[in-house]
């Protein structure tokens, strides 16, 4: 009988674990600090305790008069444009080469490009960093962009190698009996069937590459990305609401894209 009561008490749908007190936990690691940050950068003290000692939206116009720190997020915009970019045209072309192509080396191909997510950031920073020096090419914008390209290629090709395997290859072989070329047939049949998927690689490149602070500290040079700057900023107790109210125009900017990334990829599949 007590067998029988302990194999009803764990199976399908039945567990010994606290799943709503585990739910409500994990909730709270993962969105309260977000939500504290939220409510601190409308405090109008500058301490960071409670009671809150006023309602202001001081912050957020400190924001947008600080030369700083708008520098500093249009540098990780820039980087996060040519990141972005470049990494889904990689990611294109090798889930392009991968699903339509037969040649040696395929399963390779896949490995190289999904590689960066198992290097630590730290280790593919330093690497990049020492290649750089060795080439004689200075830090800057551009080092920074390459290697964020780096650790964002995998995203982008998961995301592509996906959408090109659900692609019928009945569609671009009508085209070419047609006498298109098959770089017609990529420009004029393949990218737009595939434009949402490309977007919404796109997007996750770019997030992935605005949020990403340990390859850049490496390889920036004299201009820093948002990241870094915010890192350096932390030291200056007074600097830090103007700084929690960015982390917040950038946290409802970063959901923004998120959202838009998830809607095409729902709509893709």
């Amino acid at each position: 009988m007590t067998a029988t009561r302990t194999r009803s008490a764990v199976g399908v749908g039945r567990t010994r674990v606290p799943l709503r007190a585990t739910y409500v936990a994990v909730l709270l690691l993962l969105y309260f600090p977000i939500a504290l940050l939220a409510v601190f950068s409308f405090n109008e003290n500058t301490i960071l305790i409670f009671p809150l000692s006023g309602f202001t939206l001081e912050r957020y116009s400190e924001v947008f008069r600080d030369a700083g720190l708008i520098e500093a997020a249009r540098n990780s915009l820039v980087v996060g444009v040519m990141a972005a970019t470049l990494a889904t045209l990689i990611g294109f072309a090798v889930s392009v080469a991968v699903v339509r192509f037969r040649f040696r080396g395929r399963a390779g191909l896949v490995a190289l490009a999904g590689l960066p997510l198992i290097v630590p950031f730290v280790v593919l920073g330093v690497s990049l960093f020492l290649l750089f020096i060795f080439l004689d090419i200075p830090r800057s914008l551009l080092t920074i962009a390459i290697g964020h390209t780096v650790v964002a290629v995998p995203f982008a090709t998961l995301i592509l190698l996906a959408r090109m395997i659900g692609l019928d290859p009945n569609l671009e072989d009508a085209a070419m009996d047609l006498g298109a070329t098959y770089r017609t047939t990529l420009r004029r049949v393949v990218v737009p069937l595939m434009g949402p998927s490309l977007l919404s690689a796109w997007l996750t490149c770019f997030i992935v590459s605005f949020d990403e602070v340990a390859i850049a500290l490496f390889l920036a040079g004299g201009d820093p990305t948002f990241p870094i700057f915010l890192y350096g900023q932390l030291r200056f107790a007074q600097r830090v609401p103007v700084l929690i109210a960015m982390a917040v125009l950038l946290m409802i900017g970063t959901v923004t894209l998120t959202l838009i990334a998830f809607r095409l990829g729902r709509r893709r599949a």
